[in-house]
């Protein structure tokens, strides 16, 4: 049938074209381009130089595969496997670590070949360069020098590459000795069940104990030869050893692809877990990957205008998605360090990760906004850990309590939860738990409770213990006032006033004492003593002393008054950057006089500022950290990323608030970074921060006036509540 218009449509519809023309065209120029993808402006490598400890590699949001290159190098900056100086690969490992101060995992090791000349080698060490690397959310590619190119995409549980060989035929090696820094294999296991499929597990012993991985890897191609290269061979298909390996050889005519599933309880459950690429290609999952990283980004969106901006923004907000991570298989099966298998029924996911010193400051207080599905699981998982231990993590990997860092910081992650009233998880359990850490019979606890400190000459570290136990303990003492206990109100709240006891009010630091009460001589306050014995840990009393975030206004009394502190906090930044210690501690880093933005203690300070009065200081200095210690690239980063933490403090610092007091419900107001923002919030309402600078001349930068929903609010600090109601929060500068 033929079709035309007449005149008058024709008009109309070139009316209609012309709308739509200029519809697209003031789209295309607004500030706010929504239809752009935000995982465009991921950078994976941002950080993977310096002191980062990230991963380029390929994974999902908390997925329980990190599926990512090992350089093969160890050392400090090679926690995660990778860093961006180097130009050699070993393999390609299914689980890592991000963002680090030590290295462990990199369990199930497999490496692409084109020959076996190299195949008994305990390492192959294969060049490449990065001209001829890339990455994206949920997916990784490098091509080799010897032309095999690689690429890596992954689901929760199964990590899925992609092999090009340059010739006929091609090899892959598995390697279960494979093992960085403190890491070894105390067993490993390889079975080949089919043509096309195999099954293995890999145990070992570092940074955790009783770390056990078990895999099943299916291939496209069927398998032409084996090879096993092993410390013990028990029969043609199958080996075990503690340097296993097992070479493969495959025709190449097609890409070979290999999918690879895992768990923590038995060979027979990463079979199962393979049905998660079942019937999808290697495409089809690069995209499910983008899709679910999508949706993570989406839950913040900001004017994108500013391209270097939007790729730190949105980088950050990427790595606060890597920890904690996955840890039961799907069925809620998971083993413990002590080979018991249990079933995780609190929640979908049973977690692992839990670097709590780190993350209690910032990454857990905003995924009570970003995270309100996973968080009551995360939290839940804290409690199993509990139970299956004894006492809540304080640092646990693979369900084995590292004992990492100081204080019991489970119990701020789960007191903000609970005074925020977020729901999902037995509080009473929680309180329980909370008290035990509190009690415990080690980590000098005891002697914390006996002498309202704790001596030096009792526990190392007794500096920094003291001041993390008191804020703990605040924590709990608040919980007890909600849960209506008004005795351990009592008790807990007199335990957070610990920190006084510490304060030299001569030199004005926090200082460590003796069992006698007296201070331990001589004091230097820029001496870093990186060992167990020392007074701070990862720090000097520098770092160290303003830890009150509970309690700023009894600090600023201990100094005189709040202006006495600030003239403290000013000299902090304009102290020498200079070091003492014949063990000064690496953790030190992104230094401003003696602050020390690398490391969590000093993420709070800042904004301690903002709390006396001063918020044109606070603005002041968070603009020189924001400039200087955030950078686009591989060194992008000025300290460990901390399992997301250094992000965090990136996230909420640009969007110009920040929880100072981490369980406090508050968030102290820095400076906006960010013109417009719109953050999804759990109860399905929005919130849009926008700033508004007013000009007013000669007076330093700061935020003056905040309005929420047209309302005047405080310009010091908002509630969880109130950010909770939605709307419109304006924040008016100068």
């Amino acid at each position: 049938m033929k079709f035309e218009l007449t005149y008058k449509y024709k008009i109309v519809l070139n009316c209609c074209m012309k709308k739509m023309m200029v519809l697209v065209f003031l789209i295309a120029n607004t500030n706010f381009n929504y239809a752009q993808k935000l995982t465009s402006f991921v950078d994976p490598f941002l950080g993977t130089g310096g002191h980062g400890h990230v991963y380029p590699g390929a994974t999902v949001p908390f997925g329980m595969v990190q599926l990512s290159p090992d350089n093969g190098v160890e050392g400090w900056d090679w926690c995660s496997g990778y860093h961006y100086s180097s130009n050699t690969i070993a393999g390609f490992s299914h689980t890592h670590l991000s963002g680090t101060g030590i290295g462990d995992w990199c369990d199930i090791s497999l490496l692409p070949l084109n020959d076996t000349s190299e195949i008994r080698k305990p390492r192959i060490l294969l060049p490449f360069n990065h001209n001829n690397e890339s990455a994206k959310p949920g997916y990784y590619q490098v091509k080799l020098n010897n032309g095999i190119n690689c690429e890596l995409t992954a689901t929760e549980r199964n990590g899925y590459h992609k092999y090009t060989f340059p010739n006929e035929k091609g090899w892959l090696r598995f390697d279960m000795g494979f093992a960085i820094n403190w890491d070894k294999t105390t067993a490993g296991s390889l079975e080949i069940i089919n043509d096309s499929t195999i099954i293995g597990y890999r145990f070992s012993e570092g940074w955790a104990k009783g770390q056990k991985v078990y895999f099943a890897a299916r291939f496209s191609e069927k398998i032409l030869q084996q090879l096993f290269i092993s410390d013990s061979i028990s029969n043609k298909s199958k080996a075990i050893g503690k340097k296993l390996k097992l070479a493969l050889q495959f025709a190449s005519q097609n890409p070979l692809l290999v999918r690879v599933g895992l768990s923590s309880v038995s060979s027979e459950k990463a079979l199962a877990s393979l049905n998660e690429t079942n019937q999808l290609s290697f495409n089809e999952t690069v995209k499910k990957a983008d899709v679910l990283w999508e949706k993570e980004l989406q839950k913040i969106k900001i004017n994108t205008d500013n391209k270097k901006q939007a790729q730190q923004f949105y980088t950050a907000l990427y790595r606060t998605c890597m920890a904690p991570v996955i840890y039961s298989d799907n069925d809620g099966f998971y083993q413990t360090h002590n080979n018991v298998t249990k079933n995780f029924t609190k929640g979908e996911n049973k977690y692992t990760v839990f670097s709590q010193w780190d993350v209690f400051r910032a990454l857990n207080p905003l995924f009570t906004i970003t995270q309100p599905k996973r968080l009551p699981d995360m939290i839940n998982s804290m409690l199993q850990l509990y139970q299956d231990n004894g006492l809540l993590p304080v640092w646990d990997l693979s369900s084995w309590e590292t004992n990492t860092m100081t204080g019991y910081h489970s119990v701020p992650i789960i007191a903000d939860a609970m005074l925020k009233n977020i729901q999902g998880f037995d509080y009473n359990l929680a309180y329980t738990a909370m008290k035990k850490s509190a009690m415990q019979n080690q980590r000098g606890t005891q002697d914390y409770i006996k002498y309202g400190y704790l001596p030096q000459d009792k526990h190392g570290w007794s500096v920094t213990i003291t001041l993390e136990y008191a804020f703990d303990d605040w924590c709990i003492a608040q919980v007890a006032k909600k849960l209506g206990n008004d005795s351990d109100y009592q008790l807990f709240s007199k335990r957070a006033m610990s920190y006084k006891a510490l304060f030299d009010s001569t030199s004005g630091f926090m200082r460590a004492k003796k069992s006698t009460g007296k201070f331990v001589e001589p004091f230097d306050p820029i001496l870093s003593e990186h060992g167990f014995e020392g007074q701070y840990v990862e720090g000097t009393a520098w770092q160290h002393s303003f830890f009150v975030p509970h309690d700023v206004n009894g600090l600023a009394t201990l100094y005189g008054g709040k202006e006495n502190l600030v003239k403290k906090l000013d000299a902090l930044f304009s102290a020498s950057s200079v070091l003492h210690g014949e063990n000064v501690s690496s953790d030190i880093s992104g230094l401003i006089g003696q602050y020390a933005h690398g490391n969590e203690p000093s993420h709070h300070i800042i904004y301690m500022y903002s709390t006396l009065g001063h918020p044109e200081k606070a603005a002041k200095w968070l603009k020189v950290v924001i400039d200087s210690m955030y950078k686009a690239g591989p060194d992008g980063l000025s300290g460990n990323d901390d399992c997301g933490q250094m992000s965090a403090w990136f996230i909420w610092t640009s969007l110009g608030l920040y929880p100072m007091n981490p369980a406090s419900g508050e968030y102290v107001f820095g400076y906006p970074f960010i013109k417009h923002a719109t953050i999804q919030l759990p109860n399905k309402k929005t919130l849009t921060i926008s700033s508004k600078s007013l000009g007013i001349k000669n007076k330093p930068n700061s935020i003056v006036r905040v309005i929420l929903n047209g309302k005047q609010i405080s310009p010091i600090k908002i509630t969880h509540e109130q950010l909770m109601s939605g709307g419109t929060l304006m924040l008016e500068t100068n």
